[in-house]
C-alpha cells in the first residue's frame, strides 16, 4: 500500500493519452495507469488522437503504430511538429524496421506486444522523469542568467545556463534528448564514446532502448550542423567503436 502511495504522490500531477483500437487493451492500460495515479484520457484512431493531444496537452503519450485514419507513425510525425511530448510507440511486431522507423519519425521508446504491465509503466516513468530533470534543469537556468557558461567550436555555440544552440549566429532547434546528447559530445571533445556509454549517461540506467536509437540521434545532429551530413568532420565515426566530436 505504502508503495502505491508513493507512486500516486510522485506522478499525481502527470496525464496521459492512451492511443489504442483494441477496446480491450485500451481498458487495461487505462485501469493500470490509473492505478498508478496518472490521469488518462484513451482514444482509438489517429485523427482523434491528434485533437486530443492538441487539445489536452497531455505529459505522455503511449501511441498505437497500427491505428484506423491514421497510423501511429503519421500521428507521432505530426506530432513531433508541434510538440516536444514523449511518445512511448507499440508495435505488434517485432521487426527492426518498426522500432527504427518509429525513432525516425520521433518516437521517444517502443513497446513490442505482448509486454507486461511492469515494464510499460517501468517506461512510462521513466520518459516522465526525464522530462522532469529537463524541466528542472530548464528551470535552474532561466534563475542562473547572470553566470552564463557557453561552450564554442569555430560557429558553434552552446549556451548551457540558455540551453540554446546557435550555429553561425542562428539559432537552432533542438528536441530535449538532441540538445543533451550534442552538450554530451562537446564535453567530451575528442575523445570516442561508444553507443553503450552515451546511452547509460545520456539516456540513463532506465531506458530499456538500444543502440540503434544513439544512431538515429547523431544522424539528425549531423542535418543540422554538418555542411555534408554523408561526409561528417564534426561528428565522425570511429569504426568499430563509436563516435568522437572534433568540434
Amino acid at each position: 500500500m505504502a508503495d502505491l502511495k508513493s507512486a500516486y504522490n510522485e506522478f499525481m500531477s502527470e496525464s496521459i493519452l492512451i492511443v489504442e483500437d483494441e477496446p480491450a487493451l485500451q481498458e487495461t492500460l487505462v485501469y493500470n495507469l490509473e492505478k498508478q495515479g496518472f490521469m488518462v484520457t484513451a482514444v482509438g484512431d489517429g485523427r482523434a488522437a491528434l485533437e486530443a493531444a492538441r487539445t489536452a496537452a497531455p505529459d505522455l503519450i503511449v501511441l498505437d503504430i497500427m491505428l484506423p485514419e491514421l497510423d501511429g507513425f503519421e500521428v507521432c510525425k505530426i506530432l513531433r511538429k508541434e510538440m516536444s511530448v514523449p511518445i512511448l510507440m507499440l508495435t505488434a511486431r517485432d521487426d527492426e524496421i518498426d522500432r527504427v522507423v518509429g525513432l525516425e519519425v520521433g518516437a521517444d521508446d517502443y513497446l513490442t506486444k505482448p509486454f507486461s504491465m511492469r515494464e510499460l509503466i517501468a517506461r512510462v516513468k521513466a520518459q516522465l522523469r526525464r522530462t522532469q530533470l529537463v524541466r528542472e534543469e530548464l528551470g535552474r537556468s532561466q534563475v542562473q542568467e547572470t553566470s552564463h557558461k557557453i561552450l564554442t567550436f569555430d560557429d558553434l555555440s552552446l549556451d548551457l545556463t540558455r540551453r540554446e544552440v546557435t550555429l553561425g549566429g542562428t539559432v537552432v532547434a533542438l528536441k530535449p534528448q538532441e540538445y543533451d546528447l550534442l552538450v554530451f559530445f562537446a564535453e567530451h571533445k575528442g575523445q570516442m564514446l561508444t553507443r553503450e556509454f552515451i546511452l547509460e549517461r545520456v539516456w540513463g540506467w532506465g531506458y530499456f532502448g538500444d543502440s540503434r536509437t544513439v544512431d538515429v540521434h547523431v544522424r539528425w545532429l549531423r542535418q543540422k550542423f554538418e555542411q555534408n551530413p554523408a561526409r561528417p568532420t564534426r561528428l565522425v565515426t570511429v569504426r568499430g567503436g563509436g563516435y568522437r566530436f572534433e568540434g
